[in-house]
């Protein structure tokens, strides 16, 4: 009765016509009346409600699909209006999988969600999204109710979710985007990999005596490591000390004779030589993936360029950065970006009192930790904007405080770089003192060949000094152009 007046009221003040109402079934907030009333109303023209002259709602979909999915098994839910629910079981196989398109297609249904669960979900996707509408769930956003859980009462829960439309779409990367995160994070993997033998090394030195991390800056320089394996070899102490090719190392003999002193154990000469055998074959891996990281990002040539432009940033964070970010035209505002790394502040209020709390590192893990590593890098540097904005900060916060500060403003300054297809550039950024000027940091790619740049920077990283390698490299990078960073550049659609 409620509803009908209001939608005489409606209909006199707007001083039109209402067409005829239809009863729906519609389970919605039971409370809200007057929303239900204007979902009733098949009204296309001038908006009736006040409150839908800023959101429309959204279409509601007839008949949808929830599906719980395992590793080997996919427990499906079709439901709808006036229709009854219907389940099926599905294997992952790529025959089942094609069955479960073929089930969804014969039923009619809309619509397909799920949870992304684990990488499993990701040949369902690959094979439904050709032929339905398909959306990947956060499953933090549709949690379930604790101990009323089974896999018929998950997919029906999320099957209902998106027929209500109360699931938001997660982000979906291409296949080349894809391609070019797992090179990036494998090579991640490898060079953690690599580390821990480097640490496991510093222990079986450490527990036998060898102080030699004391005489050294770095024990795996390419002096370093002739001494680590002269020791795994047994050879002796001055044999080891002739052999230094660092004419500099050969100053500190009497330092480094005396770090020697010990013996190695014979458990821990097999242990370090087996150590020393896996890095190299880690470090091969590494340069391999390095190689394919090259090829895959020459689409994104430009955007590469834009980001290394930036101080802090060189071609193994651009990679990473770009790489984690994908299409970055799917973010509307640099917030947006921020909160999806998971750099943007944490939120909690209770009874009107506000609590500080940290960042809610809900994104991807990869990009904060290179974003960070920047950030410790500019704020060392002189002299430079981003620099003098973590000094000011630093002196009201605490030094991870201000270093995350910097991570945030580093990300929101490279969207607003991508969107815009422009360099770095210092802005009035003149040391200004009594007497004396000096200017500011220029952008790295001014006077300087982004293939030149890219490849001095991968041979000092990756360790690639061979000549023919590195013009293997070069011709790689050939096609990759530059512009001055006064230039605005037109985007081809870059990340």
């Amino acid at each position: 009765m409620l509803s009908l007046i209001w939608a005489v009221k409606a209909d006199k003040f707007m001083g039109r016509l209402i067409p005829r109402l239809k009863p729906a079934n519609i389970p919605r907030i039971r409370d809200c009346v007057i929303e239900r009333v204007w979902e009733i109303i098949p009204y296309k023209g001038m908006i009736i409600c006040p409150y839908q002259a800023e959101t429309y709602m959204k279409k509601r979909r007839e008949r949808v699909c929830g599906a719980d999915v395992h590793k080997d098994l996919i427990v499906a839910t079709i439901t709808g209006d006036e229709v009854p629910s219907i389940r099926e079981n599905f294997g992952t196989t790529k025959s089942e999988l094609d069955r479960f398109r073929n089930w969804l297609a014969d039923n009619k249904c809309e619509q397909v969600a799920f949870e992304a669960t684990g990488v499993y979900w990701i040949p369902i996707y690959d094979v439904l999204s050709r032929t339905i509408d398909t959306i990947v769930a956060n499953p933090l956003q549709i949690k379930s109710i604790p101990n009323d859980k089974s896999d018929s009462k998950d997919s029906k829960r999320i099957a209902t979710l998106c027929l209500n439309n109360q699931i938001k779409r997660s982000r979906v990367f291409s296949d080349e985007d894809r391609e070019l995160r797992n090179l990036t994070r494998a090579r991640s993997g490898y060079v953690k990999t690599r580390t821990q033998f480097k640490n496991r090394i510093h222990k079986y030195l450490s527990s036998n005596g060898i102080k030699l991390s004391s005489s050294m800056d770095d024990i795996f320089c390419k002096s370093g490591t002739h001494i680590i394996r002269g020791l795994a070899e047994d050879k002796p102490v001055e044999e080891i000390l002739k052999g230094i090719p660092s004419g500099k190392i050969r100053k500190k003999q009497d330092e480094i004779r005396s770090a020697l002193a010990n013996e190695l154990s014979e458990t821990n000469r097999m242990l370090i030589s087996d150590s020393l055998e896996i890095m190299d074959n880690v470090e091969s891996k590494i340069e391999k993936t390095s190689l394919n990281i090259l090829k895959k990002i020459q689409n994104k040539s430009k955007d590469l360029a834009i980001v290394m432009s930036i101080p802090g940033i060189a071609f193994i964070s651009g990679s990473v950065i770009l790489s984690e970010i994908g299409n970055y035209r799917d973010f509307q505002t640099p917030e947006q970006l921020a909160k999806w790394c998971g750099l943007n502040p944490g939120e909690n209020e209770s009874a009107g009192k506000k609590r500080k709390c940290g960042i809610t590192k809900r994104g991807s893990k990869y990009i904060r930790v290179v974003l960070v590593e920047a950030a410790q890098t500019i704020a060392n540097m002189k002299n430079t904007g981003l620099s003098r904005f973590y000094k000011r900060l630093s002196k009201k916060k605490e030094h991870n405080v201000a270093i995350v500060a910097v991570a945030r403003k580093l990300i929101c300054l490279i969207y607003h770089l991508l969107i815009n297809q422009e360099f770095y550039q210092e802005v009035d950024c003149r040391k200004r003192k009594k007497g004396r000027n000096e200017s500011c940091h220029e952008p790295s790619l001014k006077d300087e060949h982004l293939t030149d740049k890219v490849a001095a920077i991968v041979d000092a990283f990756y360790g690639m000094s061979d000549s023919s390698r590195k013009k293997a490299l070069l011709r790689a990078l050939e096609d990759i152009s530059v512009n001055k960073p006064d230039q605005k550049r037109s985007s081809d659609g870059g990340g």
